[in-house]
């Protein structure tokens, strides 16, 4: 990274480093009790109006939740390694830095919960998110990968697997799905990701061991 988040506050008003539309998927950052950053995946909502703020939910009890209203800020980034994202959003990561190396922009963010609620059993909370510095690290061509979008898509998917408000038969329908679309359509490292998932998860036998159960 070229400058640490906060090292350069201005007085001009900070923008996103990157066009937002829809939900866009990104890795945040959050300083934990440790002095260690977590990382994990977030969803950033764009709001219709451009005068209002991106949003973002966290579910459950989660350490970006906590961390979230401990220091009220964090440093959402835009990765470009699947593995990375899988990390962030399958596992328990804490990093000294809090910007990864696969990230082409950062950028720091002060939340405040505006939201708060319940669904299938699970609390959850919605942040705006209002920009203090920002930077970015690289610049390239934008292409798109079928195989990174299915990566992403898994992650969802195998978070819900032990949740009762989803059918796990349905979401293990979707993993062999999306695990098909890395296979035709991603590089080494949209395979590397998703064969982490799959040890994270053990989906695979999960799903064999009920198909031999229903015969």
């Amino acid at each position: 990274m070229t400058a640490e988040p906060g090292a350069d506050e201005s007085e001009t008003e900070v923008e996103w480093p990157v066009d937002l539309r829809g939900v866009t998927e990104s890795v945040v950052a959050t300083l934990g009790p440790n002095d260690l950053w977590n990382v994990a995946a977030l969803g950033l909502h764009a709001p219709a109006d451009a005068d209002k703020p991106v949003t973002a939910t966290t579910w459950g009890n989660t350490r970006t939740r906590r961390n979230f209203h401990r220091q009220g800020r964090g440093v959402v980034q835009f990765v470009t390694d699947p593995v990375d994202f899988v990390e962030a959003a399958m596992t328990i990561r804490e990093t000294e830095s809090p910007v990864l190396d696969s990230a082409d922009a950062w950028v720091e963010v002060e939340v405040t919960q505006v939201e708060s609620g319940e669904d299938g059993g699970t609390r959850w909370e919605r942040w705006e998110l209002r920009p203090a510095d920002a930077g970015v690290e690289a610049t390239r061509p934008f292409t798109i990968n079928r195989g990174f979008g299915a990566v992403v898509d898994a992650t969802v998917a195998a978070s819900r697997l032990d949740v009762p408000a989803f059918d796990t038969d349905e979401l293990l329908s979707r993993l062999a799905y999306f695990a098909e679309t890395v296979e035709k359509c991603g590089g080494p490292r949209e395979r590397d990701a998703f064969a982490r998932i799959d040890e994270l998860t053990g989906w695979r036998e999960r799903a064999s061991q009920r198909r031999n159960e229903s015969f």
